[in-house]
């Protein structure tokens, strides 16, 4: 059963589990399951996802019941009308705050400015050797995109290098490796934590928050976070 945040007579909203699908897909045909389809049998009534995460990305994901309302909120997504915030486990101590303005190109080769600013709530230093250093440092930061660009978070984080735990594509894969053979971590620790925005019907601001999952929980606590 897919954890339901938030639901009304328009939308819903859940909070999705790092390694499913939005919906069928090309380029996953390994996947078995997808949110979209299992909201739809959960609930009894036909949903339309208004946004995206990536299939390794946990947290909150909104639908909508009907298709006035699916394009409502697609246009506010695009018009980056909506606040975003997600957490993220970092390699490295990361700065207090930063401002990443960085484009990125999409598949055909078109650049696309990208915006993304992030506070480092927590940091922590274990006391596991990695590599030549004696000690592995870590932060937690809650970033927000105000652009909605494919993958953007993962590249700009990679991009300052502090790249994000567990993301393989644009990650650091000795990190990667590090987490799976030292804790038996292989998920991506990128959560969305919260939405804001106003509903389309109602017209009353809309905030929904969503509680990290299992295995992010568990870096945090082994981080002492």
């Amino acid at each position: 059963m897919l954890e339901i945040v938030y639901q009304d007579d328009h939308l819903i909203a859940i909070n999705k589990p790092h390694g499913l699908l939005v919906h069928r897909s090309s380029i996953a045909n390994d996947a078995k399951e997808f949110a979209l389809q299992m909201l739809r049998d959960q609930v009894g009534r036909h949903v339309s996802p208004v946004h995206r995460l990536d299939r390794k990305t946990g947290g909150l994901l909104l639908f909508a019941f009907d298709k006035e309302v699916e394009v409502a909120m697609q246009q506010q997504f695009m018009n980056g009308e909506v606040e975003k915030k997600y957490l993220a486990v970092l390699r490295g101590y990361a700065p207090d705050e930063m401002d990443i303005d960085y484009p990125l190109a999409k598949e055909n080769g078109t650049i696309q400015e990208a915006f993304t600013s992030f506070v480092t709530l927590k940091r922590a230093e274990l006391d596991v050797a990695f590599g030549k250093h004696p000690t592995s440092r870590y932060s937690l930061v809650e970033a927000t995109p105000s652009t909605g660009r494919m993958h953007q978070l993962r590249k700009h984080f990679a991009h300052i290098f502090y790249p994000i735990i567990g993301d393989r594509k644009h990650g650091c894969n000795k990190q990667n490796r590090f987490f799976k053979e030292q804790w038996e971590m292989t998920t991506m620790l990128l959560h969305a934590s919260e939405l804001s925005f106003i509903h389309p019907v109602s017209q009353q601001q809309v905030h929904l928050k969503a509680a990290v999952q299992n295995e992010f929980l568990r870096v945090m606590q082994l981080m002492q976070w």
